[in-house]
């Protein structure tokens, strides 16, 4: 395909939800892998909800998951002047018209409508007096009154809408400012998009849309409506099913792209392929490969796919991730094991950056006791046995982790227990609970001067 021109736009209204993201991520990739251009355009006539806030919200959101665009970002509000050029052209050509209605007469008109079982829809009253007053008045387009818009879309197939199921769509309200689907029309054919992938709730806007791309003898873009992400339950994704927005995804200490596989196969598929690199992803990446039944959210899919990722990409990148994560739990890691060996220890034990920092404070912090572990494991018949690792550990030549292993299995045998009955109690003693890397390991990166001063810690906290 030649010429792709594809976009992203958002409203900021708030964050960059996963639905929103995953749109994006379609629209990326379709530009990509046919060398096409993506834009990026920040929706924000809704003057009252909108805010820069939110906006660079979303800005942030897709540079973290490195959905890079070509072209913008384009704020609605910086072109006003523009929008106003398109509506007078409308009007002079007659495809246009003011409208002088009241509030008061359209609300008798629609309560009227229901009564009689109808649609509730403007009844063109104004649609050819040529009224120019110096009352308010909206601008309506002139939506054709017979035949039928239709289109194929790129997911759902061929649908077709009727001209006399569709209204004159108000194009610029009494205070000047144009209405989304109008202004999201000028931009589409001033930007040149070829391709519209956007979510099914825009679905019903397309007939409306291409109305006005064709009055203003436009070409027409192709579109694909993608259907809503639904929770665990079936229903709508909202924020009782947990994290919604991206960002929110970032702070519970997944990876960008993990997210990023994740949400390509939540309504996309190639063969029976899970798990994707960003060239796969785009070399791969068929738009009419796009499923018409909604996704679910599966949390702990996108887990494993976390932990996947965590095991698997550069331990140097991710150690960076862990870095900043440890930044904000205030831990100094400056005298501890370097944090690409933590990644390394960690990655199969943990299936986030949080749940990995959360893990790892016991080799940078002072070691806090879990008291049942404590009560449990450090006996005073294990005591002596402890004693007894203590100073063989302190009288080893060499810090390696082959000897510190060797120390805990010749004293488990010279008391005649098995090494698990020796290796949970030391594990205690020096991370403060039952769980770690393994044992050896663990004490070759906590350090001799530590480790000594730990196993002496636990057994007088044993003690009192």
């Amino acid at each position: 395909m030649d010429g792709i021109r594809t976009r992203f736009a958002p409203s900021p209204t708030g964050d960059l939800h996963i639905g929103g993201a995953r749109t994006a991520l379609f629209a990326w990739l379709f530009a990509r892998r046919h060398q096409g251009t993506f834009i990026l355009r920040i929706e924000d006539t809704d003057r009252e909800r909108s805010t820069q806030e939110s906006a660079a919200v979303i800005i942030e959101a897709m540079r973290w998951l490195n959905l890079d665009y070509d072209e913008g970002p384009f704020y609605q509000t910086h072109r006003f002047e523009r929008y106003q050029e398109v509506l007078q052209q409308l009007l002079d050509s007659d495809k246009a018209y003011r409208c002088y209605c009241s509030k008061e007469r359209l609300e008798k008109l629609r309560e009227q409508q229901m009564q009689a079982g109808q649609k509730p829809r403007y009844d063109g009253h104004c649609r050819d007096l040529h009224l120019n007053s110096s009352e308010p008045f909206v601008i309506r387009f002139k939506n054709p009154a017979v035949g039928i818009v239709t289109f194929n879309d790129i997911v759902r197939g061929p649908i077709a809408t009727n001209n006399n199921e569709l209204d004159d769509l108000i194009l610029a309200r009494s205070d000047g400012v144009p209405t989304y689907n109008f202004v999201v029309v000028v931009d589409d054919w001033d930007m040149k998009i070829t391709h519209v992938i956007r979510g099914d709730d825009h679905i019903n806007n397309t007939p409306r849309q291409i109305n006005i791309l064709q009055a203003l003898d436009a070409k027409i873009p192709e579109y694909g409506h993608v259907p809503t992400i639904l929770g665990t339950d079936g229903k709508r994704l909202s924020k009782r099913h947990g994290a919604s927005g991206v960002l929110e995804y970032r702070e519970a200490g997944f990876l960008p792209e993990a997210l990023m596989n994740y949400l390509v196969r939540l309504g996309w598929s190639y063969k029976d392929q899970e798990i994707f690199s960003r060239e796969e992803m785009i070399q791969y990446f068929d738009v009419n490969s796009l499923q018409r039944a909604p996704a679910a959210l599966n949390p702990e899919k996108l887990l494993w796919l976390n932990q996947h990722y965590l095991k698997t990409m550069d331990k140097t990148i991710t150690a960076r991730i862990l870095a900043h994560e440890l930044q904000k739990r205030g831990i100094d890691f400056q005298y501890g094991p370097e944090l690409t060996e933590i990644v390394a220890m960690f990655a199969e034990r943990s299936k986030t950056i949080v749940e990995m920092a959360e893990n790892c404070r016991y080799f940078f912090q002072e070691v806090q006791y879990n008291a049942q572990a404590l009560e449990k494991h450090i006996t005073p018949e294990i005591l002596p046995v402890l004693a007894e690792i203590q100073e063989q550990l302190r009288l080893l030549p060499h810090w390696e982790k082959d000897v510190i292993h060797q120390v805990i299995k010749d004293t488990a045998q010279k008391n005649s227990l098995n090494l698990g009955k020796v290796a949970q109690p030391l594990r205690v003693a020096v991370t403060g609970d039952t769980v770690s890397p393994p044992i050896d390991i663990t004490l070759y990166h906590l350090n001799r001067e530590r480790v000594l001063k730990r196993i002496s810690q636990s057994m007088v906290n044993r003690s009192v």
